[in-house]
């Protein structure tokens, strides 16, 4: 079996019972192993085994039950193409190319269309397969082949139906209003109180604005499930043909004028009903804007050097390898390492970390970051997709189409919720007509469609979506990636948080912290001496030693021999004095003697220190501590853990010295030191067997199986791809301040969640008594329906303004 996972965009949907039919079509077809549809951000995901079954079945399945599938086209101008084989390379190619769903070339016009899945590739994509196969193109209308935005499109579209249907309604809504007896003074024109003209005025509202409906609740009765759709076709129906009834029974009495007439509710309530969709709409395209930002932050245009020269090209035509020239004050169009220069750059829009990073040669850079002041000359290394910002995309993207264990809920009561408010409509008017209004079948319909209309779950399935959407979107901008919806919803019931010592807690690279000498003004010489000695050694300690003195002065003394002594440390010849560096014993050794002065050793190893003692000409003239330094956010990351209730543990395989000297640093009191990476899972399972809900931080190859079991596994984003891969919860720069914050985004998104879902069962289950009682005109309760999903999504819209 090979599986595939491909995202759709589907349009269509009008409320989660369509969500829940297509996810539930998709399931039943052979060959699919998940699918999972997001009405919110009206995209698919589908896992299938595409040697039973392809992408456009799935299509062609979406299309069946009433829906559509987004996909965009692009007109391409080829060139070098010589013969039919050519055409016909080209198209196979392309048809092979993951997204493309259909690719034709004329050989005659040396043109093509292409039609493709815009989540899976993109025009420029296209335009470098056909260049990979040994031909040119260039793109026929916009060189940029902006891709239209549907969203923006759809919005377009309802509300210029809106505009139409409310003028349409307007003259209807005039004539009720004149009705009322405290409005007996308001003119009303004579030609609006005709029934015909009423009817004229309300048919196209109710078959070219509402046909959206029709189509709708014919393909879910079509597929024996019931929408939103079917509720509104029911109740605008029904005032719509009751009217109709009315007007034809008053050409049998020769009756010209009917006061009884419900044209205006049909047409009111569809006028409303859209401008509910207009303005949903609108706010679901908000609950996206984290992700719209992270896009239109990569740079158009890149300065690439090539033969010698700077010229400009799209970003997208960089290649790996290619060397870029970044001004002061412009955007990093690919990822990179700092081939020459130096300057700061500002990460915040990937990391969310404020202040600016030093960047110098050999140091990586990453797309969409910006260069503040020098000018840099940097190595492409990832382009296109492979960026760490199309990575985070793509994960936001992921999480924002998954879907939380809570939203299963609401897809259970919406799943059965239509069919139950048709069943309460019908009795409400059996009541009314054999009860309470004997024979009053206008008091009857009223209520009955004030039901129908004021049941509509869009609302419900809006709030679990809109406010992952939002919560994940919002994370991201603060550099917390959490891969799925069912972590974020997870992680707000952490109450352990498991943290790993060496790149998580500290920085992960030695560093002096001490230079111990009798003369302060002999100190810099002695440095300078110590950094040249160690030039020769690859020892992380000798590392943390040269970068120390190259703080001083960047350019390093040679030394004329160098040896190596496994275990102790090395000597040295520097201007032509000797140089012997390394333990206690190695001077010991070398008969050298240790100047009580200087010998701090005990105190520096039991602040989990390593101690190297440092001799010139067979002299002790220093003593030098080396250690892994504390992240600066360390400290205060894990008070606030602390001030949260949060039990927090050091994990670690180093000795237990070392591991507790860091810990009083920063103020934990469990440590768990000395496991080896096989065993640091055993911790965790025994840590959740005592009833705790725990995160493992780690950021190494060793914290993976760790990151695994835990119930939340976060990984550092300055660690490894393997970490990451097994985490739940990526925190990109590597701060432990993100930790509280990543707890505090997922217990208000929960919250958020739970508002909705409470203010969504809460109106229905107050709404449909009051319709039911007949206490709710029709249009008050379209109106009111319309606005309750609005309120949902301006609800999750309020995660984005999280500081």
């Amino acid at each position: 079996m090979t599986d595939t996972q491909q995202e759709y965009s589907i349009t269509g949907m009008t409320c989660a019972a369509c969500a829940n039919r297509i996810e539930k079509g998709l399931q039943k077809m052979e060959g699919v192993t998940s699918a999972t549809v997001n009405y919110a951000n009206e995209k698919a995901q589908v896992r299938y085994d595409e040697k039973t079954i392809d992408s456009k079945q799935l299509e062609e399945k979406v299309r069946s039950l009433g829906y559509d599938v987004l996909n965009e086209e692009v007109d391409l101008r080829i060139q070098g193409m010589t013969c039919a084989a050519c055409s016909t390379r080209i198209e196979k190619g392309l048809n092979r190319l993951t997204g493309v769903n259909q690719a034709n070339i004329n050989l005659a016009l040396e043109t093509g269309k292409v039609s493709f899945n815009p989540n899976h590739t993109s025009p420029h994509d296209i335009v470098k397969k056909i260049q990979d196969l040994g031909y040119d193109a260039t793109f026929k209308n916009d060189a940029k082949a902006e891709a239209i935005d549907y969203k923006k499109a759809d919005i377009q579209k309802k509300t210029r139906l809106f505009w139409i249907s409310a003028i349409l309604s307007l003259p209807l809504i005039w004539a009720m209003v004149g009705h009322f007896t405290f409005t007996s003074n308001l003119y009303v024109p004579e030609i609006l109180m005709n029934p015909y003209v009423q009817w004229a005025l309300a048919t196209p509202v109710q078959f070219w604005i509402g046909w959206m409906f029709y189509k709708g609740a014919y393909y879910a009765l079509r597929n024996k499930s019931a929408n939103m759709d079917v509720l509104v076709a029911l109740g605008t129906s029904a005032a719509y043909f009751y009217s109709v009834y009315l007007v034809v029974e008053s050409l049998q009495h020769e009756e010209s004028h009917m006061l009884g007439l419900y044209f205006e509710t049909s047409a009111v309530l569809i006028t409303l009903i859209l401008l509910g969709k207009v303005f949903e709409a609108r706010a679901k395209g908000h609950s996206s804007d984290a992700i719209k930002k992270l896009m239109n932050l990569q740079p158009a245009i890149a300065l690439v050097e090539r033969d010698g020269q700077i010229v400009e090209i799209a970003a997208e035509s960089v290649q790996k390898g290619d060397i870029l020239v970044i001004k002061p004050g412009s955007s990093i169009p690919v990822d990179g390492v700092v081939f020459s220069g130096s300057s700061a750059v500002d990460e915040s829009m990937l990391t969310g970390e404020s202040l600016p990073i030093e960047k110098g040669p050999d140091q990586e850079v990453y797309a969409a970051t910006i260069n503040v002041n020098g000018v840099l000359r940097i190595t492409a290394t990832k382009i296109g997709k492979e960026t760490v910002l199309s990575s985070i995309i793509r994960v936001v993207e992921e999480a924002q189409g998954s879907k939380a264990p809570i939203q299963r809920l609401a897809d259970r009561i919406s799943g059965i919720f239509v069919p139950i408010v048709v069943g309460i409509a019908l009795i409400t008017f059996l009541v009314w007509y054999f009860i309470v209004d004997i024979g009053n079948f206008a008091a009857a319909l009223e209520s009955t469609i004030a039901v129908l209309v004021i049941a509509c779950p869009c609302a419900l399935g809006l709030a679990t979506p809109t406010s992952i959407m939002a919560g994940s979107g919002r994370s991201a901008e603060l550099g917390i990636l959490f891969k799925t919806a069912e972590s974020m919803e997870t992680t707000k019931s952490i109450d352990t948080v498991v943290l790993d010592k060496t790149g998580t807690i500290t920085k992960g690279k030695p560093a002096v912290t001490d230079f111990i000498v009798h003369k302060e003004q002999d100190r810099e010489r002695l440095i300078q001496l110590a950094a040249a000695a160690e030039n020769n050694s690859e020892h992380p300690v000798a590392h943390a030693i040269i970068s120390f003195g190259k703080k001083i002065n960047p350019v390093l003394q040679n030394s004329s021999s160098f040896e190596a002594i496994p275990g102790h440390g090395i000597s040295s010849i520097v201007e032509s004095k000797e140089v012997v560096m390394g333990t206690r014993k190695l001077l010991f050794d070398r008969n050298i003697k240790v100047d009580n002065e200087l010998d701090r050793g005990a105190s520096l190893e039991q602040d989990g220190k390593t101690v190297m003692f440092m001799a010139v000409d067979q002299v002790h003239v220093a003593t030098i501590a080396i250690a892994d330094q504390v992240k600066d956010t360390s400290k205060e990351a894990i008070a606030k853990l602390h001030q949260m209730g949060i039990h927090v543990v050091m994990l670690t395989g180093d000795q237990e010295t070392t591991a507790k000297a860091i810990a009083r640093q920063v103020g934990i009191d469990n440590v768990v030191a000395g496991v080896l990476p096989t065993k640091k899972a055993d911790v965790i399972t025994a840590l959740q067997s005592e009833g705790r809900k725990v995160a493992m931080v780690g950021d190494g190859i060793n914290d993976a199986p760790a990151l695994v079991v835990a119930d939340i596994g976060i990984a550092m984003g300055t660690g490894t791809a393997v970490a990451m891969e097994a985490a739940d919860v990526t925190l990109i720069h590597g701060d432990l301040l993100r930790i509280p914050d990543t707890l505090k985004m997922s217990r208000l998104t929960v919250r958020n969640i739970k508002q909705n879902l409470f203010w969504a069962l809460a109106y229905n289950s107050i709404g449909i008594p009051i319709a039911a009682a007949g206490l709710l005109a029709p249009w008050v309760a379209g109106a009111a329906m319309a606005f309750s999903s609005v309120s949902v999504v301006l609800n999750a819209l309020r995660l984005q303004r999280v500081k």
